[in-house]
């Protein structure tokens, strides 16, 4: 086993660790039961078609647990990873470290580490090996013990509920977040879970559903999501610019002279929404008068934005898709930032913001201000990433990446009119990097707007709820 990079600190220290655990201490019932509850929140974030690396996979009673297609454990143990031959079918065992690790031309779609870290020699040098197996669009998970509960932890140790453990550290979730940065990886979100680490009778799932996403500052078990940094191979795409548009004839025109030609080539796909004024006309005549730029039209079949959106996405031929109202109250010519900060790969998912700058005074309501702040605090809890402007129109992310929101739809179905919020939750069960892009907010020049405040809102809480069951109340 290769550790010329550890001191010899740290090759001790793992000795001590391999002594330990090839004494074969077994796992108790609760800490069984534990890994059964753990096991449920891994595959609420791994799909089922992807690749998986436990770290610290001890006897793969974790990794037997999960649903994956694909399943590969490794730990310093060689009795341990005996154990898990023999315990778990279908998955690879190997006797490596974390900071050792070595899968030449193998990469992994996620990669696992539960409760390891505190356990590692040198958790910077185990990150940073891990990248090795990484490709870009890979995803680290930690879970580690709150620091609240380590006098409970040394109370159930002392009575025989868990095994005993070799010396150990006690790494915080800023202690994390601030390793992952050394080691070139980015924390996409953290969040606690599970208030009631083993089960009792069915209780535990009540508590665990309902209870610790309200009393998450007391919850046992910190998940972190992390993703590689760095830049995109490919630094110029194509681009499609999809526009919903249902009564905007006098904007039409003006969104093809003002939207700036971005990466290869950039089309416009002009989505008409069953308006009641010119615009299919208008949008034939500018069609027509604009041989030069690359424009799709089509009438959609069904009603409503998220319909208009998803229709327009399905004849798009661009890498990057973008959203872009057709009101043009996001102004045309601030699209460049979305298609910088997804190429440069400083996001993946690109949402629009006008909280930010000052807007134009007629651009939006006071009351619609005052929700629109509202939805943002709520959705931030949700999500598990800062959302500053839940509502803005403009959403922008890669054709890759929608492609897999929709093969992942079914798990949140057709509930969403407005195709924001199917973007938004799609891109958070998939743990995509969100990040806001300050828009300047304008007054339109054409029309009135196609929203109603009081029967839209009231489908934005139903939104709201319903996706809070889907991702935190689970």
């Amino acid at each position: 086993m290769e550790t010329t990079r550890l001191s010899a600190i740290a090759k001790d220290h793992l000795s001590k660790i391999r002594e330990h655990f090839d004494q074969r201490p077994k796992l108790t019932a609760a800490a069984k039961s534990y890994r059964r509850i753990l096991a449920h929140y891994y595959n609420l974030l791994i799909p089922p078609s992807a690749s998986v690396l436990e770290v610290g996979c001890g006897t793969g009673e974790l990794l037997r647990l999960i649903g994956a297609t694909e399943r590969v454990g490794i730990d310093l143990s060689a009795e341990q990873i005996a154990l898990a031959r023999q315990q778990v079918s279908g998955a690879e065992f190997y006797v490596q470290t974390g900071e050792t690790v070595t899968f030449p031309d193998r990469t992994f779609d996620y990669i696992l580490i539960s409760e390891t870290t505190n356990l590692a020699a040198d958790v910077q040098e185990m990150f940073q090996r891990l990248r090795s197996v990484a490709h870009g669009g890979t995803r680290l998970i930690i879970n580690s013990y709150s620091s609240l509960w380590r006098p409970l932890i040394w109370l159930a140790t002392q009575f025989g509920l868990r095994s005993k453990q070799p010396e150990s550290s006690w790494l915080t979730k800023a202690d994390l977040n601030a390793l992952l940065h050394l080691s070139d990886w980015e924390l996409i979100r953290s969040e606690s879970r599970i208030i009631c680490p083993v089960e009792l009778f069915g209780m535990e799932t009540i508590l665990n559903r309902f209870l610790a996403p309200i009393l998450w500052p007391f919850c046992f078990c910190i998940f972190c999501v992390a993703r590689t940094r760095g830049t995109c191979k490919k630094l110029t795409r194509t681009v499609s610019v999809v526009i919903p548009a249902r009564n905007e004839a006098g904007n039409i025109e003006a969104a093809v002279t003002r939207t700036p030609t971005m990466g290869e080539w950039t089309e416009l796909i002009f989505v008409e929404g069953n308006s009641k004024d010119e615009t299919w006309r208008e949008i034939q005549r500018v069609n027509a008068s604009y041989p030069d730029r690359r424009i799709k039209i089509l009438q959609q079949s069904g009603k409503g934005k998220g319909n208009a959106v998803r229709e327009g996405f399905a004849v798009a031929e661009g890498e990057i898709l973008m959203i872009l109202d057709a009101d043009l109250t996001m102004p045309p010519e601030e699209l460049p930032k979305f298609y910088e900060a997804i190429v440069n790969n400083r996001c993946e998912f690109a949402n629009g913001s006008r909280l930010v700058y000052p807007m134009d005074k007629q651009a939006m309501p006071f009351l619609n201000l005052c929700a629109n702040k509202t939805f943002s605090i709520l959705f931030t809890w949700l999500l598990g990433q800062p959302i500053k402007d839940t509502l803005c129109g403009t959403k922008v992310l890669s054709r890759e990446n929608y492609e897999r929101i929709v093969i992942n739809r079914a798990y949140f179905g057709n509930f969403d009119p407005f195709g924001d919020f199917d973007l938004l939750f799609g891109a958070s069960k998939l743990d995509l990097k969100i990040m806001d892009i300050p828009i300047r907010y304008k007054e339109r020049v054409y029309g009135q707007t196609n929203i109603q405040r009081w029967k839209h809102g009231w489908l934005l809480l139903q939104m709201l709820l319903f996706a809070a069951a889907k991702l935190k109340f689970v």
